[in-house]
């Protein structure tokens, strides 16, 4: 393949030079900003020889090649000169200023609830367990086991604007902990006394609306984005030699009692209208929103509007133990985008596609659609069509039965527990649910049918896969030794769908204990990224490794990396390649789980019992068999 010629042809198709005003690369994609989107051609893009995947999401044009992305970004780069885009920057501009408004919404909302979700998830999932065990008799509700264990589940519920205010302070780049701090004064113990006795209560003169924060999301939101810019006024405003204790004081000084008397009953007012406009629709036409939700949710995932629905369900979740706008019409979508694919994987004859459909309809149906929605169903159109009648339907059923969700988890077979509650019978709706998706699904694939995708082995991947197994130096086996100490994950649990999927390859991930990158084994450096964020390497063998530290982590540029190798250098198995500081990426909000990639097209043996496990440098983590 010429990845010259591609990336010449990849910057024909999204508009030519003048058309992007941006372009940056990470280790696997070319991630675009343009003047004009229309002008890009998607479809195109998407059938052109040597492209894996297109992505279009969270603001950024993203097009998949895979390992030698350099090449393409450097042909396209050439082509663009120093001032890509600059004579239309004008036009960017308003075109972002006229999107900017739900761009930025939804960039709020993921990134203020992406760090609060695991603890939701995991108090829910208690709560569930509870209703289990207090339906089968095991415990009751007036236990002490069960006042403890329900106060645990609580606690996330409760305490929601501090966990929300540490997202929020990622977001909008201010203090976490006073971000915090601020949080925890709109729910001390001295507003419920208040609250109870029925004061009044004024601040200089100002009365102060009493309201209960537990469990509320907006006010904390609105008023941690308040503080961003509090907190650049009050460093501006302390001399430096008193800034120690000025900034932080005049940060609360000012903030607070904001929070107090204007924005938090403000933030409660909209939470509120919010609240009770779902509920009306809810009440009215009880079917309307899961099969919305049912229908309409791959293009919510396409999108990167999926997180609009977020604040409403969390919300419901705290006060009322369970939710009915989001849960229900994600279980018909995710079902019924698995039993699209699992058709397709049945009645394909690609031997390719019948692999990537059958692992990606299995995750689907699992409840993690992105391998499905990128990998097949997306591409090949109809069965996305499928998916949505066959959601849209379960949706209705899920709306008019009842059907509510009592935890915040990616609804799927795996996560049947978050349907078990206090009304036995939502269970049972859960699973006709789940049986109407996965039917109508996979009978409305089958039937509106598909192209097959007709397998043209190329001659040069022949050619390459023959000079592997020759340069493999007739070895059988090469054992892949652990470039990190950490934790081995399962790759489809990775949040990218391009490594969770394989479409750059097979492999694992590992989330890492120590803050280093070491070689496996004794090869060559391919390539190293000027972001450092990630490295590819060759074996004496003819092994390519790909290591990705982290997701998203080339938008750091390099920061928190340190390499200690270069392009071209000899390795010897031990050497260390790149150190990294672990806390400062994951405090920006980055995740830090490492991919790492066969990205040669030969077999690999994955152990079951390596998963899950811990392990540090030379353990070995895979077989690579000939």
């Amino acid at each position: 393949m010429d990845y010259k010629k591609l990336g010449e042809e990849i910057l024909e198709l999204v508009g030519g030079e003048k058309n992007v005003t941006m372009l940056t690369h990470c280790a696997t994609r070319l991630r675009f900003e343009f003047n004009d989107s229309a002008k890009v051609d998607k479809q195109a893009l998407e059938n052109l020889p040597g492209i894996i995947s297109v992505v279009d999401k969270g603001g950024q044009f993203q097009v998949v090649v895979g390992n030698e992305v350099q090449q393409s970004y450097r042909a396209i780069q050439k082509k663009l000169g120093f001032n890509s885009g600059e004579q239309d920057r004008d036009t960017h501009k308003k075109n972002k200023n006229k999107n900017s408004l739900v761009a930025r919404f939804i960039s709020v909302i993921s990134t203020t609830f992406t760090p609060f979700i695991p603890a939701i998830i995991g108090a829910g999932m208690i709560k569930a367990i509870l209703a289990v065990l207090v339906l089968l008799g095991i415990l009751t509700d007036q236990s002490q086991t069960f006042f403890i264990l329900n106060t645990v589940a609580d606690a996330a519920f409760f305490f929601m604007p501090v966990l929300l205010a540490y997202g929020a302070s990622i977001k909008f780049e201010t203090s976490p902990i006073l971000a915090m701090t601020i949080a925890g004064v709109l729910l001390h113990p001295n507003w419920s006394s208040v609250l109870t006795s029925g004061e009044s209560l004024y601040f200089i003169g100002v009365p102060v609306r009493l309201t209960d924060y537990a469990g509320s999301v907006l006010p904390i939101i609105i008023t941690v984005w308040i503080m961003s810019y509090v907190e650049r006024f009050a460093e501006k405003a302390s001399p430096s030699i008193i800034k120690f204790f000025m900034k932080p004081m005049l940060i609360l000084l000012i903030t607070a009692p904001l929070s107090l008397v204007v924005i938090g009953p403000i933030g409660t007012y909209l939470n509120d209208v919010v609240a009770l406009t779902a509920e009306s629709i809810n009440n009215y036409a009880s079917w309307l929103i899961p099969m919305l939700m049912g229908t309409l949710q791959p293009f919510l995932i396409l999108t990167g509007t999926a997180w609009a629905m977020t604040p409403i369900a969390t919300s419901q979740l705290s006060t009322y133990g369970f939710e009915m706008m989001n849960g229900p019409g994600m279980l018909a979508s995710n079902i019924a985008q698995g039993g699209a694919t699992l058709a397709v994987a049945v009645k394909t004859k690609n031997k390719q596609l019948k692999q990537l459909a059958s692992s990606a309809g299995f995750t689907a149906v699992i409840g993690i659609t992105e391998p499905a929605l990128y990998g097949v169903t997306l591409k090949l159109k109809k069965p996305l069509i499928a998916s949505m009648i066959g959601g849209g339907i379960a949706g209705i059923y899920a709306g008019i039965s009842g059907l509510v969700r009592y935890a915040f988890v990616s609804p799927g077979l795996a996560a049947i527990p978050a349907f078990i509650g206090e009304n036995p019978m939502n269970i049972i709706h859960a699973l006709i649910t789940i049986v109407i998706a996965f039917t109508v699904g996979f009978i409305a694939s089958w039937l509106l049918g598909f192209e097959d995708p007709i397998e043209h082995p190329s001659s040069e991947a022949t050619q390459n896969k023959e000079g592997f197994q020759k340069n493999i130096n007739k070895a059988m086996v090469e054992n892949l030794s652990s470039p990190m100490t950490g934790k081995v994950i399962d790759l489809k649990e990775v949040n990218d769908e391009v490594f969770s999927s394989g479409l750059i390859g097979k492999g694992v991930a590992i989330k890492p204990t120590k803050n280093e990158v070491r070689a496996p084994f004794d090869g060559e450096i391919v390539t190293l990224f000027p972001s450092k964020h990630a490295i590819g390497l060759r074996s004496n063998n003819g092994l390519e490794v790909l290591i990705h530290i982290g997701i998203d982590t080339v938008n750091l540029n390099g920061e928190h990396f340190t390499t200690h190798v270069s392009q071209g250098d000899s390795i010897k198995k031990g050497d260390l390649l790149i150190t990294f500081d672990q806390k400062n990426i994951t405090d920006k909000g980055f995740d830090i789980i490492t991919p790492i990639v066969i990205t040669n097209d030969i077999p690999l043996d994955i152990k079951d019992e390596i998963i899950g496990k811990n392990i540090n440098i030379d353990d070995t983590i895979l077989n690579v068999t000939i």
